[in-house]
């Protein structure tokens, strides 16, 4: 049985409906003006609505335009009664919102059967409703997932804070760091292609075999060596045409060097300062191909120096590949000028804001990771 709920001004055509309709075993509703049938939909939820175009008040139209922008009532089935038969009139109605029309004078046998197939429409408008609610908390779930993998912040000789922005409720981002013995301490940040379950699932598996160190025949103090045991692993064809790219570097704080190695990964800019006192900025990056491209690939790995009290940004594409309201990108130079003219005690947040403010946009369209490295 279906809740139905008729909004009619005249009390005869309210009448033959509900008789009409409770025949069919469902349950009627009556509202004799507009107002009154905007406040009974939004009280009684119903499965469908029957309205009158023509009424005092409220018309039919300012009706349907209310129940549309109310979220409870977004599977409810709406037709409009009128004695309009012109095709202006119904695309009107379909514009407003309406999901079919009923011409007066009522035919019950028509009657009957639009609100037959109406319903079965809701019906199934509802179980695709269901349907997301229940995956969208299943992705929730797994975003928590995915979010209690990311490590939190370092504290120390080196001190690390991170911010991890999907673009969904999942995405193909991920970083870790973590200390090899006590003076080699690991970090990279990794990129799946892709968007949502599809990216986030290969990169919680290589997130936890980097934790792990369980890739087989791996110096894991070497970077290129690390990304060579993950291009023999994670070939596309064997992984639904996923590839990744990948910014690998141990830093070695006795001798104060950073050894480090990308696959087709946006450079890291470390900003430092000269002996006599001048700004310095370098980006870090390797020529090698995104992870799972080439079967034959090799891969090198280069080597800093740390100065005293630098900084080190490491991050994935989305945080600067950006789509400004003048169609142009922003770019990886405007992000680095901004990264550079920034104090290194702002917080991250702040940085984020910056960003957004400084590239005219309001949310990141991209899976955006973002980490930054103080060396004391």
């Amino acid at each position: 049985m279906s809740k139905i709920l008729v909004i009619d001004d005249d009390s005869v055509i309210r009448l033959l409906i509900k008789k009409a309709l409770q025949n069919q075993g469902h349950e009627v509703v009556l509202a004799t003006n507009g107002q009154e049938g905007i406040e009974q939909a939004q009280r009684l939820q119903p499965a469908m609505i029957i309205c009158d175009w023509i009424m005092p008040i409220v018309d039919g139209l300012e009706v349907c335009r209310q129940v549309r922008a109310n979220p409870n009532l977004s599977t409810t089935f709406f037709i409009l009664l009128t004695a309009r038969g012109g095709v202006a009139d119904r695309i009107q109605g379909l514009d407003t919102g309406a999901d079919d029309f009923l011409s007066k004078p009522i035919n019950i046998g028509e009657l009957q059967a639009r609100v037959r197939a109406g319903l079965r429409l809701q019906q199934l408008s509802q179980d695709l409703q269901s349907q997301k609610q229940l995956l969208e908390a299943e992705l929730a779930e797994a975003a928590t997932y995915m979010r209690s993998l990311l490590p939190k912040p370092l504290q120390g000789s080196v001190s690390i804070d991170a911010r991890f922005i999907p673009s969904r409720q999942l995405g193909g981002d991920c970083f870790d760091y973590f200390w090899l013995d006590p003076d080699y301490l690991v970090m990279y940040l990794l990129d799946v292609s892709g968007h949502g379950l599809g990216a986030a699932l290969p990169s919680s598996l290589i997130l936890n075999i980097l934790r792990l160190q369980s890739l087989p025949d791996v110096n894991f103090y070497q970077p290129h060596d690390v990304l060579r045991a993950l291009n023999e692993s994670f070939q596309m064809s064997q992984q639904n045409d996923k590839y990744f790219t990948i910014w690998y570097g141990v830093y070695n704080q006795i001798k104060r060097q950073l050894t480090y190695a990308s696959a087709g990964h946006p450079p890291a800019i470390l900003r430092s300062q000269t002996a006599d006192g001048l700004m310095e900025v370098d980006q870090l990056k390797t020529p090698n191909f995104p992870i799972g491209m080439l079967t034959e690939a090799t891969f090198v790995s280069d080597r800093q120096t740390i100065p005293k009290n630098s900084t080190l940004y490491i991050f994935s594409d989305g945080v600067y590949d950006i789509s400004q309201p003048d169609h142009q990108s922003w770019g990886l130079n405007e992000f680095a000028k901004t990264l550079v003219e920034l104090e290194t005690t702002v917080n991250l947040d702040e940085v984020l804001t910056t960003i957004q403010q400084m590239s005219g946009i309001e949310t990141f369209d991209d899976d955006l990771s973002l980490l930054r490295v103080n060396f004391n």
